[in-house]
């Protein structure tokens, strides 16, 4: 496994999953704080799984997940959007979103990512 990668645009919320999903024996293999910067740091680190947030400043993550899958087709990262919002404000978006899965921020643990990821 060649890592995570943490999307976030809060330095801090990235720090605290960072942390917590290293405690969990997780490989984190970087971050990333808007949705440019995401879609570089999937082509340079090559991460297999990718946590990224739905509201970023430039591109939402919806809009980056369908650009992973587009550029990398079945051998990217597996995608898991994230928010503090819950997932029945987002249904019809993730219906129709290459993402594997969806996490709250206040659900998200190792287990509960262990679990989308398989």
């Amino acid at each position: 496994m060649s890592g995570l990668l943490i999307v976030d645009d809060d330095v801090g919320f990235r720090s605290l999953v960072h942390a917590l999903l290293a405690a969990g024996g997780f490989s984190v293999a970087g971050e990333a704080a808007d949705g440019e910067g995401a879609l570089q740091a999937v082509e340079r680190l090559r991460p297999d799984v990718v946590l990224l947030d739905v509201q970023l400043p430039d591109l939402d993550g919806f809009e980056v997940a369908r650009r992973i899958a587009s550029r990398a087709g079945t051998h990217g990262p597996l995608v898991v959007l994230i928010s503090s919002r819950s997932a029945s404000s987002y249904r019809s978006r993730l219906a129709s979103s290459p993402a594997r899965g969806f996490i709250t921020k206040s659900e998200l643990t190792g287990a509960s990512l262990s679990a989308l990821i398989g």
